[in-house]
């Protein structure tokens, strides 16, 4: 359960600095929906507003990752931190940006060998090789 009220359509209506950062949602991922995310920061407008700039720089903006890769690292990140809703609204991007079910495979098989690896280096405590460290 939500732990913030999720602003329906007429609320977003009432309030124009919301409605304006949901209208660009809208015009940037030239949908109607928006989805329960932004819903919830809503009631922080500023929070929504600086979240949706931040995204869009990251996520959006021409960069030397391609839309998919970006995802992928999204995907990771969002397993290696917890986050469900995360995973689930990620891997529908990526799937939409043409992700095919053997990346995913491929993507899962790279996030439980890092999981695992990470443990046993972690439990072991295993120093840093010279070779690695960028100076």
């Amino acid at each position: 359960m939500t732990t913030a009220a999720l602003w329906t359509d007429a609320q977003v209506e009432a309030d124009p600095r919301v409605k304006a950062v949901f209208d660009d949602i809208r015009a940037v991922r030239k949908s109607d929906f928006v989805n329960n995310f932004w819903r919830a920061l809503a009631n922080q407008p500023a929070v929504l507003e600086r979240t949706w700039s931040s995204l869009k720089d990251v996520m959006i903006a021409p960069g030397a990752l391609d839309p998919l890769t970006r995802e992928l690292i999204y995907i990771a990140v969002s397993t290696a931190n917890g986050c469900s809703y995360c995973i689930h609204s990620h891997t529908a991007a990526a799937r939409a940006k043409g992700m095919t079910e053997a990346q995913h495979g491929d993507l899962l098989s790279v996030i439980a060998m890092a999981s695992q690896t990470n443990a046993l280096v972690t439990a072991l405590q295993v120093p840093v090789d010279p070779a690695f460290i960028v100076e």
